[in-house]
């Protein structure tokens, strides 16, 4: 989550920064930001899914989604320093009294005010696509395509990765790029299959990878302080962006061939997306959002990783599915994936001081392993009930396909699962 120190991102979160300048002309400061989303869920579960050895076929809970802490400033005309603090995905599963931990943990030095900055540490500073790091305080739609975060819980630590990076902007041309340590597989919060005929992520140690991620941007220039991309700007920019993306680490899967000897393989990711969301009448402040990406997604042979977002079981038993337990499904794999999202703000005031926004969200997946194509879609709406992120209840409905394993090897999509989401989120 990022709340970037703007004018603009100021005005979409309705409220003033809570700020304390270090000098006279505030060019050196300190910031604090809060952020809680929580949210209540209806779940129906993939067959087999068990709650601590019991069959479960449906499931309401409640959780915190997202609990985040900003602490960052700039201490001097070239130092800038940025954390973030606070913990994901905490349900009636977690183990209780655990689970804050540093997200980011970053310092920077500015080499050009605009051209060039190099810093090092935790960091979402990333490749491959706009919401590879995305500002969850400015979401679109419920959540993020959350299959652009492709080694989270594996070799990161929530998509972020210890890493050395460099960013900045040349006129309308804004790039990122990264040499990260890939954090140890053996640690992985995400399952790791063993060694098998599937390619899965290499218990050797990482080799240091790669990543890149630039954008042309038409129109207005997003701010790029924090490596956190902006989701909807509620009508307060005008934005057209065009970019392209990639991550690249050697050696970075394995499988057994035919001899039954260890494959090492390379994992190579790119992607290219296009970003718009602008008002369409200015005095109104109604406005549209879309974006659109295209990844291609090399790990190795078959490699397919079923995601449950905040999954809310943690078994499975023997009539269980391909998908795995609770809420997951065939999110990233070996292969080619289209994802399309697009929202509809409209004017400001609808609703008292607040308005409502409409979002409907796609991916559609061709995976090398499955023999049939993944199809997930959802939709709802936010009413942002001061017009602003900073106080916003959203209504997801998620529709999954069901993938099962036939008797010749198949593995095809048989049905489909339901999932109801309501979030509350406030953000300063």
């Amino acid at each position: 989550m990022c709340i970037l120190f703007s004018t603009a991102h100021t005005q979409i979160l309705g409220i003033n920064p809570i700020k304390l300048n270090l000098n006279q002309d505030g060019s050196r400061y300190l910031r604090f930001t809060f952020l809680n989303q929580v949210w209540l869920r209806y779940t129906d579960t993939n067959a087999g899914t068990t709650v601590n050895g019991f069959a479960q076929s449906q499931i309401f809970d409640i959780g915190l989604r997202r609990t985040r802490m900003q602490l960052f400033g700039r201490i001097s005309p070239r130092v800038y320093f940025y954390t973030q603090f606070g913990l994901n995905n905490f349900t009636f599963n977690s183990k209780q009294f655990s689970g804050a931990f540093f997200h980011d943990a970053v310092t920077e030095f500015t080499v050009h005010e605009k051209w060039l900055s190099l810093g090092a540490g935790l960091t979402g500073w990333s490749g491959l696509s706009r919401y590879a790091s995305p500002s969850v305080g400015s979401i679109l739609s419920l959540d993020a395509p959350l299959y652009q975060q492709t080694t989270n819980g594996v070799n990161d630590q929530f998509l972020r990765k210890l890493s050395l990076y460099a960013k900045g902007k040349i006129r309308k041309l804004d790039y990122r790029v990264a040499i990260s340590k890939p954090m140890a597989v053996q640690n992985a919060v995400a399952l790791v299959n063993p060694l098998n005929v599937n390619s899965d992520f290499s218990f050797k140690p990482g080799k240091l990878e790669t990543q890149a991620y630039v954008m042309y941007q038409f129109f207005d220039q997003e701010d790029n302080t924090n490596p956190y991309t902006v989701g909807t700007y509620l009508g307060k920019k005008k934005i057209f962006n065009i970019g392209a993306g990639i991550i690249y680490q050697t050696d970075a899967m394995w499988h057994l061939d035919n001899a039954n000897d260890t494959i090492s393989s390379q994992m190579l990711l790119l992607g290219v997306d296009v970003f718009y969301d602008a008002p369409l009448n200015k005095e109104k402040q109604n406005a549209l959002t879309i974006y659109a990406a295209y990844n291609k997604f090399d790990f190795g042979i078959n490699y397919v990783r079923n995601v449950g977002v905040m999954n809310p079981a943690n078994g499975i038993n023997s009539s269980g599915i391909f998908n795995g337990t609770g809420n997951g499904y065939p999110m990233i794999g070996t292969g080619h994936t289209v994802y399309l999202q697009v929202g509809y703000l409209f004017k400001k005031e609808l609703i008292g001081n607040g308005t409502i926004q409409f979002f409907a969200a796609s991916q559609y997946s061709s995976f090398d392993r499955l023999n049939d194509n993944v199809l997930m879609y959802e939709g709802g709406l936010n009413w942002l009930m001061e017009g602003t992120h900073n106080s916003k209840l959203s209504i997801n409905y998620q529709c999954r396909p069901i993938f099962e394993t036939q008797t010749d090897g198949s593995i095809i999509n048989t049905q489909r699962k339901r999932m109801v989401q309501v979030q509350y989120q406030i953000s300063i």
